[in-house]
């Protein structure tokens, strides 16, 4: 609070120094008169007057004092037209500058901490058109000179940047008034310097930089396309390849709109979420923790017992909840919904033309736009002995496993992130003698240590073997007997398994859509801009393929930005949004996150203090005998601005909705901590959490001025 209150005497100064001018306020007879007497100063020692005026000019500027108009007067009339547009060129420029880094030393770091989520769009706008915003507000007199320049201290444009733009953008309006001082002696009043007609020229010039950048992005869009020859007329508004999350979405939303949309899927409509992913998982998952707490009823009073059950039947299970969840997804629902559904493989022929084979058979439609979501699949590394041993990923296991009576015996899961983690659990607590070989120091590697910690502690008390820090080198055979080879400080050992479960991570689809025909530029996923355009505007991606997250629920948000870009981008274009982007582990105990965790906020070089509460304290959690976990909170430093949270226990993932809304909306601890909370509830511990910060946060010396009030009134 220390540079606000030295700011707020500088202000102080300030204004003292506006109000004893305001007692005399200045006009062209009193101009006049000290020119009459500083001329002869001038004659004598024209070095030195100017040096002089160059100085006092950056002080008022720098004290934005209202005495600049009369000293470009001045400039004009002591030094004449070339002369005084130098000296006051400069020397604004210079004021100016000290004006913004005064702001930005003594506010910045103050008004980021008080609205720093607030202002985060702001920023990343200043970031990137900081300069077309300065050189407009520069060349718009209207403008007071004194705000932009305490405002763009707050902001992240370079103080190099504002010298230079500032230097060009206040040119034109000081050689206006400098030319006026040159006719001091002709000057009437100030309102004949700038008519309304030279104001409006002013304002033309100040949004040139933007018609140019419009022009520019025309001139780029022409080169793209060229070479490609436009039809005539459009089969439909949007074509959208690939009917997972992303697919999905974008196709009602199209639909729901009136516009004529076509959806392509080549395999399942669902996409990977519903066949392989999200939905399967957690089906195997919650059997899973079924066998788990019979195994320990006698925590809840219940006689402990040894599940039996058939392998083969909980993959029944879990392809029936599939086959629940399928109508949600089908096709039709979604041609009910008003959408043209094909089943077919679909590749880019041109910018326009999209070509849908099904079988024998080919056919091609002609649109305004495309939406690619064709999503990703498991990343296979390149292994040797990897295809001699066979290997299955989280799409193959699924059927794999669906024909077998009982789990494998030994299985190898390859990978620590959160694929691995929570079907390496899921196994070992189904009877698998489980092997998890991560190459990096700890599982989930995102997530702060002490979670990798509480997790890994949890898998390996379900029978989990978690190796980390291991690197798979080769695989073979042995006499039919498969084993992994791995390496670890220099060491070399062998692990002999049944079934190998390949989990290292998923990669984008993005071969055989025509994107390299096309000169579309990718790399892990396809390019796009933040409009989620890629080279060609009118091809747009979305999902997994697009990144930079791999999450069903951004798969969907990206979709809304994509549809909404590709059918009324002419008119209004919407920057996707990653501000606040929630994700959950679904191990036991469950991991959920948003915003910065503690190690993201140390490598990014963000102040924070960090507010925990622990959940083994939760009624509701003692109750149900999931008391363990906490909820970890980063805020700035006396701050209950959210910069992000942890939550590692039962329903993590459902426990964070709270903190996400509260984020997205601006909203601190103090509003959660003055939310009813249903008791007992899991949910009582964010509320529980946000006191933990209020406790911290008491002002001891008003708590001691209480007491003693308290005191008095006893008597």
């Amino acid at each position: 609070m220390k540079k606000p209150a030295l700011f707020l005497a500088l202000a102080l100064i300030v204004a003292v120094l506006i109000w004893l001018i305001g007692r005399n306020p200045p006009d062209l007879d009193m101009l006049r008169d000290h020119l009459a007497g500083l001329d002869e100063w001038r004659t004598q020692r024209p070095f030195v007057v100017a040096v002089v005026f160059f100085l006092s000019y950056v002080a008022v500027t720098a004290l934005s004092l209202p005495l600049a108009v009369w000293m470009t007067l001045a400039a004009g009339a002591l030094f004449g037209f070339w002369w005084g547009l130098v000296l006051v060129s400069f020397a604004s420029s210079i004021g100016a500058t000290l004006a913004f880094l005064a702001s930005r030393y003594l506010l910045s770091d103050w008004v980021h901490e008080k609205f720093g989520s607030r202002l985060q769009t702001i920023n990343e706008g200043m970031k990137r058109d900081g300069a077309f915003y300065l050189f407009t507000l520069r060349l718009i007199p209207a403008v007071p000179f004194f705000a932009v320049n305490l405002l763009m201290g707050l902001t992240p444009i370079r103080a190099l940047t504002f010298y230079l733009v500032s230097q060009a953008g206040m040119l034109a309006g000081t050689a206006v008034y400098v030319n006026a001082g040159t006719q001091l002696a002709q000057l009437e009043s100030l309102s004949g310097i700038l008519s309304l007609p030279l104001i409006l020229s002013f304002a033309l010039l100040g949004i040139f930089p933007w018609i140019t950048k419009f022009l520019l992005r025309l001139i780029k869009r022409r080169q793209a396309y060229a070479g490609w020859s436009r039809p005539a007329r459009y089969d439909r508004n949007l074509v959208v390849i690939g009917a997972g999350a992303a697919g999905l979405v974008s196709a009602y939303i199209a639909a729901a709109v009136k516009a004529k949309v076509t959806l392509i899927e080549s395999h399942k409509m669902g996409g990977d979420c519903l066949n392989y992913g999200c939905v399967p998982s957690k089906a195997l998952i919650k059997s899973a923790k079924l066998a788990h707490q019979m195994r320990h009823a006698d925590h809840y009073g219940l006689t402990a017992t040894t599940p039996e059950f058939s392998f083969r039947k909980i993959f029944e299970c879990i392809h029936a909840v599939i086959a629940a969840i399928e109508p949600h997804d089908s096709v039709e629902r979604y041609e009910g919904l008003g959408v043209e559904v094909l089943q077919g493989h679909a590749k880019l022929i041109d910018p326009w033309t999209v070509e849908i084979a099904t079988g024998d058979e080919t056919r091609r439609l002609t649109t305004r736009s495309v939406i690619l979501a064709t999503g990703a699949a498991p990343f296979v590394p390149p292994l040797p002995g990897l295809d001699e041993v066979g290997y299955l990923t989280s799409d193959t296991l699924w059927d794999e496993m669906a024909q077998r009576d009982t789990a494998p015996k030994r299985l190898v899961v390859l990978g620590g992130g959160p694929i691995g983690c929570e079907l390496a659990q899921s196994f070992a607590r189904l009877g698998s003698e489980v092997t998890q070989i991560e190459m990096l120091p700890r599982i989930l590697i995102r997530e702060d240590e002490e979670v990798s910690d509480l997790v890994q502690a949890s898998m390996e008390a379900d029978g989990t073997t978690v190796l980390t820090g291991h690197k798979a080198t080769r695989l073979g055979k042995d006499g039919g007997e498969k084993w992994i080879e791995v390496e670890a400080d220099g060491e070399t050992r062998r692990i002999e398994f049944d079934d190998i479960l390949v989990a290292v991570g998923r990669a984008a689809r993005l071969k055989g859509y025509g994107l390299e025909e096309l000169g579309i530029p990718t790399g892990r996923v396809i390019e796009t801009n933040e409009y989620l355009e890629t080279l060609y505007p009118n091809i747009l991606a979305a999902g997994d393929v697009a990144g930079p997250y791999q999450f069903t629920h951004t798969a969907a948000h990206q979709a809304w930005f994509a549809t909404v870009n590709a059918l009324f981008g002419k008119f209004k274009r919407f920057k996707a949004d990653y501000r606040v982007i929630p994700w959950a582990t679904f191990t036991d105990p469950e991991v959920a996150r948003v915003g910065l965790n503690e190690q993201e906020a140390k490598e990014k070089g963000v102040p924070f203090e960090i507010t925990r509460y622990g959940i083994d304290d939760l009624d509701r959690a003692i109750a149900d005998g999931s008391a363990h976990g906490f909820v970890k909170v980063l805020t700035p430093p006396g701050k209950d601005t959210i910069l992000g949270v942890t939550v590692a226990g039962e329903h993590a993932g459902d426990l964070m909705a709270e903190f996400v809304f509260a984020m997205k909306h601006g909203h601190g601890l103090g509003k959660i901590l003055s939310t009813i909370h249903t008791y007992p509830t899991l949910a009582e511990a964010n509320k529980f959490a946000a006191g933990e910060w209020r406790k911290a946060h008491v002002n001891a010396r008003a708590l001691n001025l209480l007491e003693r009030f308290h005191n008095w009134r006893r008597g």
